[in-house]
């Protein structure tokens, strides 16, 4: 514990509180007249691309259904002028990195000088059939990247690939334009915030008699023991309206999108059959921005009970894409009456980005002797590796640089976004981040309602828990992860004291 201790301190006193606020005189916040606009952009390739989320090459065949984009801008003023501010973009990506949302700011900075381009936050839904976001002929990879380690080698017979950073350069103007037309579009309206609930995810990390843990381990083992963690059910609803109607919703859920995870096509995975239902239910133009709670070690995938749950597909002649989005269509209308009662035009609304400085999971140097043995041995070859053993390599070559990096850089510097609309609170991290820490976060709120939200900002992989350390496995090892479980403890201190600053009073 006192270890513990001293790295809080050590990272507080690292902490850099960039705090971009447009507060009052003092920095104190007071309530104002809500003003809202949304947006949605095509994120879908003219090409077939290389698709991000496994050890293998995958190239893009049909676009089984709309990949987009989707803003939400959002500004509080009273007599006095402008309150605060900040526009919401969520992405059907696998993950957003960090050289992208620098090169969308900019963008976005020459058409929207009325904005404060840091109070822009982008999250990733998590699909994996979506396009990749990393090239493999990058030369400036840093090497807390963890995207980095993830590019994918396009055939070289396949001359109609659109490559990654084409498309990037694609992805960011499309990103960009929906910011602009989400500001440019805000109007007076209504806001109302929510608490469902949806079964919808799974803890995907099976614990054996033995102390190991394996991802999706085959749970009719015998020595099959119980699953490593608890799963977080809630759906936090987010309802925008004007005269009466509902214009649109932003949802976090708290499982990532990869039902369909190794298909060989481009896809929302079942936020798109969401999409589709929810427009049927409240209205044809409906905006849904989902976003994805802490949940690094969840996942959609039927753990325990495979066969009876087929056999309600079976009965219900629907795929699991679409039971889930029922599942979430019913969170919504659920709560939807509540939502109408409870709206209101004047809000309380506080937008604080600030820098953490946490501690890097440190490569030892027997780690740093595998992967050098593992680069060494593919260096003059890797064009003939196989793609798992492709990606090893290049992980291994991250492994390496991490080593050297961490002697003069010991801090991973994450972005961090906390916004209070009234009693709830929405905070930010750039990781996958298990769903132990979110719980964490919730208990020590001081909010009413608290949503966690994951992968915003960067692409910065998992962050275990200690027993996850422990039991290994991938997204449980150093290799899957640039900060390790002593960082998602300062992780979790710092939010909770930002969020305790937020909702204390002030003269």
């Amino acid at each position: 514990m006192n270890i513990l201790r001293k790295a809080i301190l050590l990272c507080a006193v690292c902490l850099v509180p960039l705090n971009y606020n447009l507060a009052g005189e003092g920095g104190v916040k007071r309530r104002g007249s809500l003003s809202f606009g949304w947006a949605s952009e095509s994120i879908v390739p003219n090409k077939p691309v290389a698709i991000g989320g496994q050890y293998h090459t995958r190239i893009s065949g049909d676009v089984h259904d709309p990949i987009t984009v989707t803003a939400l801008a959002i500004e509080t003023r009273d007599a006095q002028g402008v309150i605060d501010q900040g526009v919401w973009v969520s992405c059907d990506l696998s993950g957003i990195r960090r050289k992208t949302v620098k090169n969308i700011r900019n963008l976005v900075t020459k058409s929207l000088p009325d904005l404060d381009v840091m109070k822009i936050v982008i999250s990733a839904t998590h699909t994996h059939t979506a396009p990749a976001i990393t090239d493999a002929d990058e030369t400036d990879l840093h090497p807390y990247d963890f995207a980095g380690s993830w590019a994918y080698r396009i055939p070289a017979d396949q001359q109609n690939i659109m490559r990654p950073r084409e498309y990037l350069d694609f992805l960011e103007r499309q990103i960009a334009a929906a910011v602009v037309r989400a500001w440019k579009s805000r109007q007076p309206g209504q806001f109302s915030s929510v608490l469902s609930h949806a079964a919808i995810a799974r803890n995907r990390r099976a614990v054996y008699f033995d102390g190991t843990t394996r991802l999706y381990g085959d749970t009719k083992d015998p020595n099959f023991s119980h699953t490593e963690g608890t799963s977080d059910d809630s759906v936090d609803a987010l309802f925008f309206w004007r005269d009466g109607q509902i214009v649109g919703i932003a949802l976090a859920l708290y499982c990532p999108s990869q039902e369909v995870e190794g298909e060989l096509y481009l896809s929302a995975d079942f936020w798109s059959d969401a999409r589709l239902l929810l427009r049927e239910r409240f209205s044809a133009g409906l905006f849904v921005l989902p976003v994805t709670g802490a949940s690094g070690d969840q996942s959609p995938h039927i753990q325990v009970g495979k066969s009876s749950e087929a056999d309600m597909l079976k009965r219900r002649k629907l795929s699991y894409r679409q039971e889930i989005a029922r599942r979430i269509v019913h969170a919504v209308e659920d709560v939807a009456g509540v939502a109408r009662e409870s709206s209101r035009a004047e809000v309380w609304f506080d937008h604080r980005v600030e820098h953490f400085q946490l501690p890097v999971w440190k490569v030892s140097e027997q780690r740093f002797a595998e992967a050098s043995a593992i680069f060494n041995a593919g260096k003059d070859k890797f064009d003939r590796l196989t793609s798992p053993d492709y990606i090893n390599w290049r992980v291994s070559r991250t492994m390496m640089a991490r080593y050297e990096l961490q002697k003069t850089e010991p801090y991973y510097r994450a972005e961090i976004h906390a916004l209070r609309f009234d009693d709830l609170a929405i905070v930010t991290n750039p990781f996958e981040l298990y769903t132990d820490y979110g719980l964490r976060m919730k208990a020590r709120s001081p909010a009413a309602q608290t949503s966690v939200v994951q992968l915003t900002a960067d692409c910065s992989a998992y962050l275990a828990t200690e027993r996850a350390v422990q039991g290994g496995g991938y997204s449980g090892r150093i290799d899957d992860g640039v900060v390790g479980p002593e960082g998602g403890r300062v992780l979790v201190e710092e939010t909770s004291r930002l969020l305790k600053d937020m909702w204390t009073p002030r003269n």
